[in-house]
């Protein structure tokens, strides 16, 4: 089974705000106050700028968009995260912005290599951003990001 996930996650009250202005951006609501606004096709080729560089440690993050990020956390914390898995193997890039900076990250987790003891960099991410695990889940399922199996089922969703 494969999983594949491209998106910002911050509060639904700063993503709504946000995706007012961006016809291609789609959110949809997390569990404990978070949104999803998923990096699809269209919402990529919106907010890419050419004239910026284009960051390596990230695959799919468009050009110039990290500064659109720091400028989105200024009013509340911000994640970019990438997820790709296939047979229980994958890999993960993260990073978390706050008050107009870099706060946690960029973090990686590359084939064939174990979470660190503080978990994987989504879940580190997702605890950052305030979320609070359960007894019996991580952070990643505890905001209900196992929902959906890819970005663009993410982005197809009606609320």
């Amino acid at each position: 089974m494969s999983y594949d996930l491209k998106a910002v996650i911050a509060g639904s009250h700063l993503l709504a705000a946000v995706a007012v202005g961006l016809p291609s951006a789609r959110v949809v609501d997390l569990q404990q106050g978070l949104a999803l606004l998923p990096l699809s096709d269209a919402f990529f080729e919106a907010v890419a700028d050419a004239d910026q560089p284009r960051r390596a440690d990230f695959w799919s993050l468009p050009s110039g968009f990290d500064r659109v990020l720091a400028a989105w956390s200024k009013e509340g914390s911000v994640a970019y995260v990438e997820s790709e898995y296939f047979g229980g193997a994958g890999e993960e890039n993260v990073a978390v912005w706050r008050d107009g900076r870099l706060v946690l990250g960029p973090l990686h987790l590359v084939e064939g290599e174990l979470p660190s003891d503080a978990g994987s960099p989504v879940c580190r991410a997702l605890r950052e951003l305030g979320v609070r695990a359960g007894e019996r889940e991580d952070e990643f399922m505890a905001v209900g990001l196992g929902k959906h199996r890819n970005t663009e089922e993410w982005a197809s969703v009606t609320t």
